[in-house]
């Protein structure tokens, strides 16, 4: 079993900057890979960014240019640093990762973007 502690989340005007924490239970080298994603109100969970156990990442269309996904493997941590800031990401962000075929998620931080 995997737990997954997120941090991070809050209110930002547009243009602002955010960083997510995601911390799992085991170590980041136990996942294949590990993501982000959002659910804003109304919409289906889509996936924001991830990076695969060698550091590779890939980010959705919207995002690119502006998150930057990364890793501490001495924190054993996973950061989302969102830059640029629009209306439009103000959702839940969760963090998730695959373990023995089965899917964890993290308890969801709120990011909302708004003057």
């Amino acid at each position: 079993q995997v737990q997954l502690v997120e941090s991070g989340g809050g209110l930002v005007q547009p243009g602002g900057s955010l960083r997510l924490s995601c911390a799992p239970s085991r170590s980041i080298f136990s996942f294949n890979s590990m993501g982000w994603y959002r659910q804003a109100p109304g919409k289906q969970r889509e996936l924001v960014a991830a990076i695969t156990g060698v550091g590779s990442t890939n980010y959705a269309d919207s995002v690119k240019g502006r998150f930057t996904i990364s890793r501490d493997t001495v924190k054993n941590t996973v950061y989302l640093q969102m830059n640029s800031l629009k209306p439009e990401d103000t959702a839940v962000y969760y963090c998730n990762v695959v373990f023995r075929d089965r899917d964890y998620w993290g308890q969801g931080t709120q990011v909302t973007v708004s003057s």
